[in-house]
């Protein structure tokens, strides 16, 4: 059994200003805008309150969630007996800075916001991120990519921390980066701060590709709702060829499928959406239901790309 009340207090006393959530909604903190409650939130906006919060949860036995802006994740009805790190807010000295060239921003950042940083300097190699929803840490996290660009090419260094509040330097080599994955995704460390290395460019012709990017978005994916993206990853290539798992799903006639208030999009087939009222149950059915006619009609396997939070010992059939 957690002993939030020591946790709580303890984080009270040692970082006045720290703010805390006790059964913070999920939904809130989800594009999906699903999930019940987690039993206890910080919200940290500094460094010496990131600190703070994981060697606290460390010496009382309580493991962290960290969490970006939720755009990858999928929380349980039920919501989630765990400890979420949410980092707030930007570096004390303030957004995105440049130094030595290269662009350091805060694990809670924007990543939309940082590219459109990156735009006002001349600074190519995120055109790709305008648009996602997510936090530079949560990118950096899972590797986020999209139309021929990833987070990986362009990282230089990453600053993380240990759970033991230890602070750790990373190489990009050191970050372990592969398709939607990186050393983050496989260990505990928070992402405290990243550099960015990238080419100056012309800036117009930067901003006619994030315009492309963005034009594309708007007519192919449906914004208008709320999703976590792509629900499923790009499956292997088989003889070379890439296989995409939109293709697949359209392929089974399943656009337009639905499950209560979760529906296969009908403008993407490689998007879950939240059409109104949907349950984290009902996401989780719509999945199955793609992923066993999608193995039964072309002996793909779909895995997904959104992670899932439930209670203790709650888990999903993937």
């Amino acid at each position: 059994m957690k002993n939030w009340n020591a946790l709580y207090d303890r984080l009270r006393k040692e970082a006045p200003s720290l703010e805390l959530r006790r059964d913070e909604p999920m939904g809130r903190h989800t594009t999906f805008r699903v999930g019940g409650p987690a039993a206890l939130m910080a919200l940290p906006k500094t460094v010496g309150e990131a600190k703070a919060v994981v060697k606290a949860a460390h010496e009382l036995e309580i493991t962290p969630f960290f969490l970006g802006n939720g755009s990858n994740l999928l929380v349980s009805d039920r919501g989630t007996d765990r400890f979420v790190v949410k980092l707030s807010g930007h570096l004390e000295r303030g957004d995105v800075r440049e130094v030595n060239r290269e662009l350091v921003d805060w694990g809670g950042g924007s990543l939309s916001k940082l590219a459109m940083a990156a735009l006002d300097r001349g600074l190519s190699g995120l055109e790709f991120a305008q648009g996602i929803p997510g936090t530079v840490g949560g990118g950096v996290y899972m590797n986020a990519g999209a139309y021929g660009g990833e987070i990986s090419r362009i990282v230089s260094s990453v600053t993380a921390l240990e759970l033991d509040g230890t602070v750790r330097e990373l190489t990009n080599q050191e970050c372990g980066f592969g398709y939607r994955k990186s050393v983050f995704s496989q260990s505990r460390l928070l992402i405290l701060q990243v550099s960015f290395a990238m080419e100056q460019r012309d800036q117009a012709e930067i901003k006619a590709k994030m315009d492309d990017f963005a034009a594309r978005r708007r007519e192919k994916q449906p914004l208008e709702y709320p999703s976590a993206g792509s629900t499923f990853k790009r499956p292997p290539a088989v003889d070379g060829q890439p296989v995409y798992a939109a293709a697949l799903i359209d392929q089974c006639g399943l656009k337009g499928l639905t499950v209560g208030g979760a529906q296969v999009s009908e403008k993407h087939a490689g998007f879950v959406i939240n059409k109104g009222g949907a349950t984290s149950h009902d996401i989780v059915e719509l999945m199955t239901q793609v992923r066993e006619r999608v193995f039964q009609e072309t002996g793909v396997t779909l895995e997904p790309e959104v992670r899932y939070l439930g209670m203790e010992g709650e888990e999903w059939n993937f």
